[in-house]
């Protein structure tokens, strides 16, 4: 028996951003993904499992612990592995690092989105968030609009300057001002209440919205929902389970027809003007963990 390979977080050396939206495009053109998620719960400690299978790709369970607690040691509070298993026999074929896939997953499923999504000739992008996922973002960014200007935005303003002189770009002070400039915004924030305002909006400009992972998490506004074209990366991880959309759809200030799209539609995902606004709302899921996973994997074995 073959041993399963460990892909360690090293690997993203071999990796390009480009290529992973392609991988992404791919996997959607193949039977829909079966998913589904598992939680377990200890005090403030939660085992999280998200599985996905998709025909031809495989299976991958990516496990999260999260340990609130672990800060006080000195460690990561969230940690945890992705084992990928073979399409044709259920055979482990590797284990790999949590923290790559989900740098890579998250940052690649809103760089596909912004490709499809935004002007082709965006040149100035808005990070609104200062923490990891917002230096993938520019990292993301950077690749799929080469020649781009970079502002970040964040609560701290220290935070916004440390990072943007770590990554050579400039900082943002004021939000309403900044998000005005830009061409594509793309917030990852831990946000409960919006943060971003439809009424700040311009025309021809790109929202691009990740943080909002919780029933209760919104970065947008309804005027925001209400103002734009409004696409998501999956109506079955979105529409029930994320505040993004939840909340508004409950509230009856968006109705399900508005979004127009999902990945699964992906000829639907697409820009019909230049003035339009267009919102897409990055809500993960297994199933891109997966499509994610194999990507890493075919790139490891291959190099």
């Amino acid at each position: 028996m073959t041993t399963p390979a460990f892909i360690p977080y090293e690997a993203e050396a071999k990796l390009d951003w480009l290529d992973l939206t392609d991988a992404f495009v791919e996997g959607h053109q193949r039977p829909k993904a079966e998913i589904a998620d598992s939680f377990l719960y200890r005090g403030d400690d939660t085992l999280l499992n998200r599985a996905a299978w998709i025909d031809g790709l495989g299976l991958a369970v990516k496990s999260a612990t999260i340990f609130p607690g672990n800060q006080t040691r000195g460690l990561g509070a969230v940690n945890g592995g992705v084992s990928l298993y073979a399409d044709d026999t259920g055979l482990l074929e590797a284990v790999v690092d949590f923290h790559l896939i989900t740098k890579w997953k998250t940052a690649g499923d809103s760089l596909l989105g912004a490709l499809r999504l935004a002007r082709p000739d965006s040149k100035e992008i808005l990070i609104v968030g200062a923490g990891h996922v917002g230096h993938s973002l520019f990292e993301a960014y950077s690749a799929g609009f080469p020649g781009a200007r970079f502002k970040v935005w964040n609560r701290t303003i220290a935070k916004a300057e440390a990072m943007a002189e770590e990554l050579g770009i400039g900082v943002a002070r004021d939000l309403e001002t900044a998000v005005g400039e830009a061409d594509i915004v793309t917030s990852a924030t831990m946000s409960i209440e919006p943060l971003i305002r439809g009424d700040w909006l311009q025309p021809g400009q790109h929202l691009d919205l990740i943080g909002a992972y919780r029933p209760d998490m919104r970065e947008a506004d309804d005027a925001a929902l209400q103002r734009a074209r409004v696409f998501v990366d999956s109506r079955d991880t979105t529409f029930g389970h994320i505040g993004e959309l939840k909340i508004p759809l409950e509230s009856g200030a968006i109705r399900r027809e508005q979004v127009l799209a999902d990945y699964y539609a992906m000829d639907a995902m697409r820009r019909e003007s230049d003035d339009e606004i267009t919102l897409f709302k990055n809500g993960g899921g297994a199933h891109l963990d997966l499509m994610t996973s194999r990507y890493v994997h075919a790139r490891w074995l291959a190099t």
